[in-house]
């Protein structure tokens, strides 16, 4: 089997990264935008990602969670981190630009980052499925239980 090499040009084309939709602000309130998939190992070594956020990068992507009992400001460098990867994921508009205006990405919106840095466009596969109609539920009863 033969394959054709990538050219310059088409890897310079990758480099623009991609259009996509966003989970939405609000119904009706469509978010689409040009992004990219950075490398990770590059955030660290271009001290992008800095050295006391490493624990919380690695925990995040390797592992998938982070362990707040073991350190109690790990959501707050969680949020360091998205913002990272916020700001080299978002191409058009950047997200300094977002921040500037103002606009705060719902949790959503950082999740989808989050997932796509990570997964590529297999991560918009979840947030392209819509919601089916929920059928009446008869018994009431079983709906929500106590917690044991």
């Amino acid at each position: 089997m033969s394959h054709d090499i990538t050219s310059v040009t088409q890897l310079n084309e990758y480099a623009k990264g991609q259009i996509v939709e966003l989970p939405p602000f609000a119904e009706d309130q469509p978010f689409y935008a040009r992004i990219c998939r950075p490398s990770m190992l590059s955030l660290v070594k271009n001290g992008k990602i800095p050295n006391e956020l490493l624990a919380t990068a690695n925990n995040l992507f390797i592992d998938g969670k982070i362990d707040s009992e073991a350190d109690p400001q790990a959501m707050q460098k969680v949020f360091d981190v998205f913002d990272t990867l916020c700001e080299a994921c978002f191409i058009e508009p950047t997200y300094k630009q977002i921040l500037d205006a103002g606009i705060t990405l719902t949790d959503e919106q950082y999740m989808f980052i989050f997932e796509y840095s990570q997964t590529g466009v297999k991560a918009l596969k979840p947030f392209r499925e819509q919601s089916k109609d929920n059928r009446t539920v008869h018994n009431v009863k079983n709906v929500q239980r106590k917690a044991k």
